[in-house]
């Protein structure tokens, strides 16, 4: 029996599994085969090294955090848990079909979460017998290291389901913002334009790559240029949210740059394929 079950074992799966076994919960996580879950693993004995060479885990502290998670391809353990977070592909069937299961096998006070950074969430209720249950619960990337997680109220909501996950979030050391459900909520709705405005600017040789970053960091103190940025996101991540914007909102501002769609097309999708706006070798 867990506290937390985690449907997706990726970068985002794996980062919340981390952040609640630190917290304390014993976590279920679980994808569709082995070789996603010993990645999603060793994503998070990485990140747990990192902070051991910081100074701010010890060994043990690690160990036991590693110990509080368990890794299945199974759905079942759904049935023992107060509250489910799906964290997979940003693919609205996908998600509404995993909802569906996840419904069917958990008990009916246990709370389902989705992590999607765009998709509305009342819709994702709809896929369920319990839409009162269903909420967003929107971390960052990496979970471990940003302290924001955005709480997606639904139209159909319940004031406890709210409750409940505003407090998971801070049991966790989060800080946890209500967004009411519209495409993108906050963090994106604003974050997608200003980078696909920087691939504008590079399309129409306003500046160069590094010109355009230089700029965002050091005339607006970002940590991160809105290129490299995309690069870590995923230029194809990036594409589908813009597309969701522009398709929900109905506003022609939010259509994506044609060379975002060009880089896409060419397999050019950031880090996890070597090569984005920079090249990142044989990564």
């Amino acid at each position: 029996m867990g506290d937390l079950f985690v449907a997706g074992a990726g970068q985002m799966g794996s980062g919340i599994a981390q952040v609640a076994a630190q917290a304390g919960r014993r976590v279920i996580l679980r994808d569709v085969d082995d070789a996603r879950l010993a990645w999603g693993r060793r994503n998070i004995e990485n990140s747990l090294g990192r902070l051991q060479k910081r100074g701010s885990l010890t060994g043990e502290a690690a160990a036991s955090v590693l110990a509080r998670i368990s890794f299945t391809t199974d759905l079942m353990p759904v049935k023992d848990v107060p509250l489910a977070i799906e964290a997979i592909v940003e693919d609205l069937a996908a998600k509404r079909d995993l909802l569906t299961a996840l419904d069917r096998l958990a008990a009916k006070e246990t709370v389902l979460a989705s992590n999607t950074s765009t998709l509305p969430i009342t819709e994702l209720g709809r896929a369920t017998g319990r839409p009162e249950r269903v909420i967003g619960m929107h971390f960052m990337n990496p979970p471990p290291v940003m302290s924001l997680v955005e709480v997606v109220r639904a139209l159909t909501t319940s004031d406890e389901t709210f409750r409940r996950v505003w407090d998971e979030a801070l049991a966790y050391g989060k800080t946890p913002v209500l967004v009411n459900d519209y495409a993108g909520f906050v963090s994106n709705r604003i974050l997608m334009p200003m980078i696909n405005e920087a691939v504008y600017c590079l399309m129409e040789g306003v500046a160069e790559r590094d010109a355009i970053d230089t700029v965002m960091k050091l005339g607006m103190n970002h940590p991160m240029g809105p290129l490299a940025l995309a690069d870590l996101i995923g230029l194809d991540t990036c594409l589908a949210i813009m597309e969701i914007l522009q398709r929900d909102l109905g506003d022609d501002k939010y259509r994506p740059c044609p060379l975002l769609r060009t880089y896409v097309r060419a397999g050019y999708l950031g880090r996890k394929s070597g090569r984005g706006f920079y090249s990142y070798g044989d990564s």
